[in-house]
């Protein structure tokens, strides 16, 4: 990962070069031509310009600017956002779990106990992670009521904690967006809840989104983006990404379905969303969704079902991260043009170019743009270390560049549709972020979905308070390796 200096040195070079092509060539024309004009002739030229002509020239660009400015899409941004931060006594530590597992009532194998334990130890996550307080119970309480409890602790309190953080009143949201993917009772009372504790206007419009998994948080984000371009000047879209666990503790035996059982954890986000600049801290530069549920195994590879005993989970595929590779691949092809500067895009065309040319003679590795060069942080769905493992492979990217993501899960677990807001938080927390750093959000979720969007800082924090403020000091910390046992084919 580490390159020599002289290749760092001739590869800034060269992007200088190339991503400043335009202002060398007009310095370099200006170059070639002042010398040859006496100071006199300048003078002279700029004495027969007629004020009349000056005046019409300042109005022409002027209704031009006006006129691009009126055709351009509002901009978008984040205005303030809040993180559930789970109280200790929530925590789940392994010994917790392994004790549980023994102690369920359902007709759980050993066998299945030690992958799920050994699941667990490989997982990426710490000690500190939390369930809801319905997994604490034998057996678990999946009861409608539990699952309420859950949804009215995590949504309330990221919604009181973004709040608290902005200047924002809830009687100025005109848009509410909740996204929760399997808990969606008739009626969805998620967004209904929020409207009653807030005391939300009774014009606010409502949205609920369900079924898109980890993705759906930053879907939330491209629906408020389509609003906002289109609303009044100043409107506000509030939206909460939670996914409630508590009703769908799965009780079976089946490995696939055990897995989510062993990685996802309580959490929530909410954001306010403008198009007014005032107050924001973000701006939305870049947003695209890809969906690969054309391919039958993208399609299957979350998939919620009943076992053959009649238990209903969620079926996790064994090659979810080859998956979440492959379309991550698709959507950086439509990604890439919009952010990469224009050095990395001649080098991707070159090799393109030169595979064509040499089809059939030789094989061709097709160039890996260099994403930092767009971006000064990277949050990528803390969904599992093999997920984590995959982007970063295929990236290029280096330790450094996954530590948000690899410390959120290993903090918090995987918190499905908010986690990439708790990476934001943690990089935050570190004090790494500045005016003007650009950030680059990834996500993963049923379907398959793959969502990439991109955000410019306006403001950094003033202060670092937030889900980390109680445990930033500890992290980030050393992860143990994998072990590989050629005894589990999981």
């Amino acid at each position: 990962m580490n390159r020599p200096l002289h290749v760092k040195f001739l590869k800034t070079m060269y992007g200088l070069l190339v991503n400043n092509f335009l202002v060398i060539v007009a310095l370099a024309a200006a170059a070639a031509v002042v010398p040859r004009t006496s100071p006199e002739e300048v003078l002279a030229l700029a004495r027969e310009i007629r004020p009349v002509h000056c005046l019409l020239a300042l109005l022409l660009a002027a209704a031009v600017a006006n006129l691009r400015r009126m055709g351009r899409p509002k901009d978008v941004y984040l205005v303030e956002y809040g993180c559930f931060r789970p109280k200790p006594w929530f925590r789940a530590p392994f010994a917790t779990c392994l004790e549980h597992a023994h102690l369920m009532p359902y007709l759980v194998d050993e066998e299945s106990v030690s992958f799920a334990i050994r699941l667990l130890e490989r997982s990426g996550l710490g000690e500190e992670t939390c369930v809801p307080e319905a997994y604490h119970y034998m057996p678990p309480d999946r009861s409608l009521e539990a699952s309420r409890d859950e949804t009215e602790l995590v949504i309330f309190s990221a919604v009181d904690e973004v709040f608290a953080r902005t200047s924002v009143k809830p009687e100025e949201i005109d848009v509410l967006i909740v996204n929760c993917s399997i808990f969606t009772p008739t009626p969805v009372f998620a967004a209904d809840m929020v409207v009653n504790r807030y005391k939300l206007r009774a014009d606010v419009q409502n949205v609920n989104l369900s079924g898109m998994g980890c993705s759906a948080g930053l879907v939330s984000v491209g629906l408020a983006k389509n609003l906002l371009q289109t609303a009044r000047p100043g409107t506000h879209v509030l939206i909460v990404s939670t996914e409630i666990l508590s009703s769908q503790y799965y009780v079976g035996t089946e490995r696939a379905m055990l897995l989510p059982n062993c990685l996802f954890r309580m959490g929530a986000a909410a954001m306010i969303l403008s198009n007014s600049s005032e107050r924001a801290r973000y701006r939305l530069t870049r947003l695209v969704r890809t969906v690969t549920a054309a391919r039958d195994a993208d399609y299957r590879c979350v998939f919620q079902e009943e076992d053959d005993k009649g238990n209903t989970g969620i079926r996790l595929s064994k090659d979810l991260a080859t998956t979440a590779g492959h379309a991550l691949k698709s959507n950086i092809a439509a990604f890439g043009p919009l952010v990469l500067p224009a050095s990395e895009q001649l080098l991707v065309a070159l090799s393109l170019l030169k595979r064509k040319l040499l089809s059939g003679r030789a094989k061709v590795r097709l160039y890996r743009p260099d994403f930092r060069t767009a971006f000064e942080h990277i949050c990528i769905h803390a969904g599992g270390r093999g997920v984590i493992d995959e982007v970063q492979h295929g990236l290029g990217l280096s330790d450094q560049d996954v530590e948000a993501s690899r410390m959120t899960l290993h903090r918090f677990g995987n918190t499905s549709s908010s986690s990439v807001l708790y990476e934001l938080a943690y990089i935050e927390a570190k004090g790494m972020m500045k005016k003007g750093d650009r950030i680059w959000m990834i996500s993963f979720g049923a379907g398959f979905d793959c969502n990439s969007v991109a955000w410019e800082c306006v403001k950094p924090p003033a202060d670092a308070d937030g889900p980390w403020v109680d445990s930033i000091h500890r992290y980030p910390v050393q992860l143990p390796e994998i072990v590989k046992d050629t005894s589990d084919d999981s």
